[in-house]
């Protein structure tokens, strides 16, 4: 039996992660499955992006977390959620970050740098980090998470991929997606 030292899966974010890789059977190959979807993938990256943000702004408890100034944005705030349409200055700068994340998944290596940017990206969303105004809550964020799943889920499903490439790819997107939802909702524990 393989012994966990469960206080520094809380305080020692890379042991956490091989933990979580290594618990979930993220593999070497799962990450060049991962990265090998790149081509194919980034021509949809904008459709996908423009999915999840037309999914945000339809419900009142995602869309008003575009009010306040994001972290970073430098143009005009919108003034309220009523005003807020998708084509706003901020949602594009919102949608260009998506979009970086989603090219990220597939090209940069999984390294010690790239477990902190996965481990930022749930940061972000609380006021942890970036804005002291951001304070998304979990059920929102679980909510995204699902939908982000399941949009990718049928991105890959119409790429026309041979069977078994595609269910390779599936598995590897599913297992990496499980890792960013822990390290979303470990910024969430009291």
């Amino acid at each position: 039996m393989k012994q966990i030292d469960e206080e520094k899966l809380e305080s020692d974010l890379g042991y956490r992660f091989q933990y979580l890789a290594e618990f979930i059977g993220i593999t070497e190959d799962d990450l060049q499955t991962i990265h090998a979807a790149a081509d194919a993938l980034a021509p949809l990256v904008p459709s996908l992006v423009d999915a999840v943000y037309d999914k945000l702004i339809r419900y009142d408890c995602t869309k008003r977390h575009f009010v306040p100034r994001q972290y970073g944005y430098e143009g005009k705030a919108p003034e309220n959620i009523e005003t807020l349409t998708v084509d706003h200055e901020m949602i594009q700068f919102r949608k260009q970050h998506l979009g970086r994340y989603l090219e990220t998944l597939v090209t940069r290596p999984y390294d010690e740098k790239m477990v902190q940017y996965l481990d930022l990206v749930g940061k972000i969303h609380t006021p942890k980090a970036g804005s002291p105004a951001l304070d998304v809550p979990l059920v929102q964020m679980n909510a995204l998470m699902g939908f982000v799943s399941t949009a990718l889920i049928s991105t890959i499903l119409g790429l026309n991929l041979d069977r078994v490439t595609e269910v390779k790819t599936l598995i590897a997107f599913n297992k990496l997606l499980w890792i960013q939802n822990d390290l979303i909702n470990r910024h969430y524990q009291a």
